[in-house]
């Protein structure tokens, strides 16, 4: 069993810094006040970090064991939280977007959707309650 660990310090108001067993601190942020300017990227948006850098962690490593050449992909994630609390999402759509060309789209779709249903720790917990939808397209 792989095991990991993690630390969160309060740094003051709602910024906290924290590190996992990588040892790279990361600034967060829950910060609502209008007169406060957020410090860094809140809890709930690191969530769609970690599933956009997970995901395209994967389809980059497929891609390449493919021997696909392409020039850069983004993930754009889009996600609806609930209005009342807790204020999870309940929707996240995921756009792909690849640069490069002559792409195979069998290639892409492949490598996407085995990062969605087998590879992506993060897909695979937040898929659990969270309905996640996903396009692509290709860009030169």
């Amino acid at each position: 069993m792989d095991t990991k660990q993690a630390v969160v310090r309060h740094v003051k108001g709602l910024t906290f810094v924290g590190k996992a067993t990588s040892n790279h601190w990361v600034a967060i942020d829950s910060s609502t006040n209008s007169e406060e300017s957020p410090a860094a990227a809140s809890p709930i948006e690191l969530v769609l970090l970690a599933l956009g850098s997970c995901t395209a962690s994967d389809v980059v490593y497929v891609l390449q064991k493919k021997r696909l050449r392409f020039h850069g992909l983004e993930v754009h994630l889009t996600g609806e939280r609930r209005d009342e609390h807790p204020r999870v999402y309940t929707k996240i759509h995921l756009e792909f977007v690849f640069h490069g060309d002559g792409l195979p789209q069998k290639d892409l779709e492949q490598a996407i959707e085995l990062s969605q249903t087998k590879y992506c720790p993060v897909s695979a917990m937040i898929g659990k309650g969270t309905e996640i939808t996903y396009t692509y397209k290709v860009t030169s």
